[in-house]
């Protein structure tokens, strides 16, 4: 019987689906061959990771599968900042705080950073170190399992530790480039000794940590790698010192009452971000900026944003020299003496920030130009730009106020000043826990 030309045509067409779906269906050999070798290839990577976990760090199972799962589900491709937001308004929290399980995916925060400091990864793309000695001992000759080991060694380390702890340091902790130090689900209190030195290295993440009673040190023999020690003489008894290095990132630290700074970051050092720390009971909190004469630090730039500037703060929150400063989104609850400073004609954008001056009637100024006479500084470009000035802070611009001239001191969109009281409310060392969201 014949059929009708209409049903023809659609027995064709239904022939032809068929005859696509099933040649898409089924990969070609050499599509399978090279599926087969992405996921061996991949599988050998990941073995390899494994097997390279610190071995004197880790001792026990559990702890060896949590480093596993952290290895294998850890990405190195840049990610949308946001991806977890859980609408805080602030951008580094949001990009891994909201997700419960930040403690298998730690080397994601290496994707969340802001500013000038954005760029810096850490040790991003290396192994895993735990350090479970709390010792240091042996500043020339460090055991494995101590953080000294863990900081000097040359390729590039993400630092995590395996349970509370304080360090207390003989000498300066040198580090190595490419470094993370987390400590994100533990207590780690760096204190009553030396504390971080970040001399002519590059690519730093500083997070979580509690550093405080930092004291001076040195005439000493320190290690800073493997083939190399040396001498060292006196140090200030910084909490951090960034010395002639770049791509820096202090994120999440308490930091207090230091024989010197808390923050110091001279000698040419440059794309830096210093965010969400909580800075209490100290005088001279931040310094940017070597000397008046040193004017490699014109190349500078730091981004100061999310912090809290609490109780027992004297000055420099921060004090600049020659650079471009971009100070965004920060709260201000104490100064005794003024809050951002400097000299030797420094770029300061000061945005969305709360400043609360104190009771003092003689220190309600925000700002103070360190020894230098007003013919000078009046054409310094300082700017105050939707800054909450409360309790009678008031804040003195110069320069000629043109946007243009504050594009290298601009490195990320400033929030509303009303918004800073929720930004910062968790600023300092968090209390995470493993399971849970930080």
């Amino acid at each position: 019987m014949e059929l009708p030309k209409k049903s023809l045509i659609l027995i064709l067409l239904l022939l032809v689906g068929f005859v696509t779906v099933s040649s898409r269906s089924k990969p070609r050999t050499s599509e399978m061959e090279e599926l087969q070798s992405s996921r061996n290839s991949s599988m050998a990577a990941r073995i390899k990771e494994v097997e390279m976990v610190n071995e004197n760090a880790v001792q026990d199972a559990e702890e060896v599968v949590t480093m596993v799962e952290m290895s294998m589900r850890n990405s190195t491709e840049r990610r949308k900042l946001g991806y977890f937001s859980c609408g805080t308004g602030n951008p580094i929290d949001d990009c891994w705080r909201c997700d419960p399980n930040w403690h298998r995916n730690r080397r994601r925060l290496a994707d969340c950073g802001i500013g000038f400091g954005r760029n810096a990864i850490g040790g991003r793309d290396g192994r895993f170190y735990v350090v479970s000695d709390p010792k240091d001992d042996d500043p020339v000759n460090p055991r494995p399992g101590t953080l000294r080991h863990a900081v000097i060694q040359e390729e590039p380390l993400w630092i995590v530790f395996k349970r509370d702890m304080v360090i207390q340091l003989k000498q300066e902790l040198i580090m190595n480039s490419f470094k993370t130090i987390d400590a994100r689900g533990v207590n780690v209190h760096i204190a009553y000794g030396a504390c971080l030195t970040i001399q002519f290295v590059t690519n730093i993440i500083i997070h979580g940590l509690h550093i405080h009673d930092c004291k001076p040190t040195g005439n000493a023999l320190v290690r800073s790698s493997p083939s190399h020690y040396g001498w060292r003489t006196m140090a200030d008894g910084d909490a951090v010192s960034i010395f002639g290095s770049s791509h820096i990132w202090v994120d999440h630290n308490s930091l207090s009452n230091c024989a010197d700074g808390l923050v110091d970051a001279v000698m040419g050092s440059t794309a830096i971000t210093i965010s969400n720390n909580y800075f209490t009971h100290h005088n001279e909190v931040i310094l940017l900026g070597h000397s008046d004469s040193y004017v490699r630090d014109k190349l500078m730039q730091v981004t100061i944003a999310f912090n809290h500037f609490g109780e027992g703060l004297i000055q420099r929150m921060p004090r600049c020299r020659h650079g471009y400063f971009h100070v965004v989104n920060n709260d201000y609850t104490h100064w005794e003496m003024y809050a951002i400073g400097g000299s030797a004609n420094p770029t300061i954008n000061s945005q969305g920030n709360r400043f609360t001056a104190p009771a003092n009637p003689f220190a309600k100024e925000v700002t103070k130009r360190v020894d230098t006479d007003p013919r000078q500084w009046h054409g310094w470009n300082w700017r105050s730009e939707g800054d909450l000035l409360l309790n009678g802070a008031y804040f003195i611009p110069s320069g000629a106020g043109a946007a243009a001239s504050y594009a290298r001191a601009s490195s990320l969109g400033a929030k509303s000043s009303s918004l800073v009281g929720t930004i910062t409310s968790t600023a300092g060392a968090l209390n995470c826990r493993a399971g849970n969201r930080c």
